[in-house]
């Protein structure tokens, strides 16, 4: 018996425990589902509740009416973001693996910040400094997530571009950052620096990219 119930748990066979908490770390249930959300006393993963926020969904003006922003300046923005949250935390914390964004619309979900460190030690750590921290003016919610595997998290159809449940999809809409930034922040460790470079007179290039007001006031 132990072992069937140990087979089924966090699937759809379990009656007991929501297999959506177990999978995405989240329920759109919330407090209100009728099946157990056992939070986890450790885990690689620490998730930031809600803490990115598309300005395509928030940008209004004045009188009330959205603000037209493209998808290169969504993107921009996003990688702005992404690369700002995952350094601090990479340097305050401990190596991250993998660092992944929600890009869903339902309560749940929406811009939910997954970061899988290396140890979960460290995952504990973060969690216990960061609760009650502001971020871009707003404080940040950080709890241990059930979530270490995002293949069984995240949305195939979204994936390909199929997906007809749009942002209120109950699986993860995991939002990518550009190729250029990927390259530039995975396989970067803690504090690791770079050879020094041979002298050629020159001093080097740096990226040249925009930050608005908010995001220049978003660290920790």
């Amino acid at each position: 018996m132990a072992e069937y119930l140990a087979s089924i748990f966090g699937t759809e066979k379990d009656k007991v425990n929501c297999s959506f908490y177990f999978k995405i770390g989240a329920c759109r249930h919330g407090d209100r589902c009728s099946r157990l959300h056992n939070k986890p006393t450790f885990s690689q993963t620490t998730v930031l509740l809600n803490l990115y926020r598309n300005p395509q969904n928030t940008a209004q003006t004045a009188d009330g009416s959205h603000c037209h922003v493209s998808d290169v300046e969504v993107q921009e923005h996003y990688d702005n973001f992404f690369e700002e949250v995952f350094t601090e935390l990479q340097e305050k914390y401990g190596e991250i693996e993998e660092m992944n964004v929600c890009d869903n619309l339902g309560d749940h979900l929406v811009g939910n910040v997954y970061v899988k460190f290396r140890r979960e030690e460290d995952a504990e750590r973060a969690v216990a400094e960061l609760n009650n921290r502001w971020f871009n003016g707003q404080a940040v919610h950080a709890e241990l997530s059930p979530v270490t595997d995002f293949r069984e998290s995240c949305c195939r159809q979204y994936e390909m571009g199929e997906c007809t449940r749009g942002g209120f999809c109950n699986f993860m809409h995991l939002r990518p950052i550009s190729r250029n930034l990927r390259r530039q922040l995975y396989g970067r460790g803690p504090r690791r620096r770079s050879p020094p470079r041979p002298h050629t007179g020159h001093r080097p290039r740096e990226r040249n990219r925009r930050r608005s007001p908010d995001h220049r006031h978003g660290r920790f």
